[in-house]
C-alpha cells in the first residue's frame, strides 16, 4: 500500500453568490468526498485554500477549495503542492467543462488547459500540465460570447437533476483513483453517455 499522499483539489468561486454555479462543480465534490471520507475541511489563510485532511481505506489524501477566484487557482495548489512535498502526478484537479455534455466525466493522466482559466492558473504556477484531472460536462448550450455568463449561471431544475448522479460517480471515481490509480480510474469512469 503506497504512503504517498494525494492532494485532491475542486475549482470553484468563494462565496455563497456562486455556491450553486457550474463553475464550482469541483468544489461540490470535495464537499461530497469530505463527507463521504470523514474529512474536516478548515480555511487556510497560508494555502489560500479550505483544505482538510484523510484517508480512504487507508490511503493518505488532502482534499482542497482554493478560495482564490478561480483564475488565481494555482496559487492555492503551488503552496499546497510545496507544503506536502507532491509531485504533479499526485495532484488530481476537479474542474467544471463546458465542451462535455451536462453529466459526461473524463479523467486524463494530463493535458492542456483547454480553455479554462483555473487550469491555466495552476499550469503557470507549479510549472507543467502533468497533473491528472477530472473535467465534468457542465453542458455549452449557450450563445457565442457568452461563456462566462453560461459557466457562472446556475443549472436549471432538469439539469441540476441531470447532475447529481455525475457528481455522485465523480466521488467514486476519485476514490478509485486514490486506491487504485489513473488508468483503472480511467478504465471504469471513462464511458460514454
Amino acid at each position: 500500500m503506497p504512503t504517498r499522499r494525494r492532494l485532491i483539489v475542486g475549482l470553484g468561486n468563494p462565496g455563497e453568490s456562486y455556491e450553486a454555479t457550474r463553475h464550482n462543480v469541483g468544489f461540490v465534490v470535495i464537499d461530497n468526498l469530505a463527507a463521504q471520507c470523514r474529512v474536516e475541511m478548515k480555511l487556510r489563510g497560508r494555502a489560500q485554500a479550505r483544505t482538510g485532511r484523510g484517508k480512504w481505506r487507508g490511503y493518505p489524501l488532502v482534499l482542497a477549495q482554493p478560495q482564490t477566484w478561480m483564475n488565481r487557482s494555482g496559487k492555492a495548489v503551488a503552496y499546497l503542492k510545496r507544503k506536502f512535498g507532491l509531485a504533479a502526478s499526485e495532484i488530481l484537479v476537479i474542474v467544471d467543462d463546458i465542451y462535455l455534455p451536462l453529466g459526461m466525466l473524463r479523467l486524463r493522466a494530463a493535458g492542456g488547459a483547454g480553455g479554462h482559466n483555473g487550469m491555466q492558473s495552476i499550469i503557470d504556477e507549479i510549472g507543467t500540465a502533468g497533473f491528472p484531472r477530472l473535467r465534468i460536462g457542465v453542458g455549452g448550450d449557450f450563445e457565442r460570447g457568452r461563456q462566462s455568463a453560461h459557466v457562472l449561471s446556475e443549472f436549471s431544475p432538469e439539469e441540476a437533476e441531470r447532475i447529481q448522479p455525475a457528481l455522485k460517480e465523480a466521488c467514486s471515481a476519485i476514490r478509485t483513483y486514490v486506491t487504485n490509480g489513473m488508468t483503472m480510474a480511467m478504465n471504469r469512469h471513462n464511458r460514454r453517455r
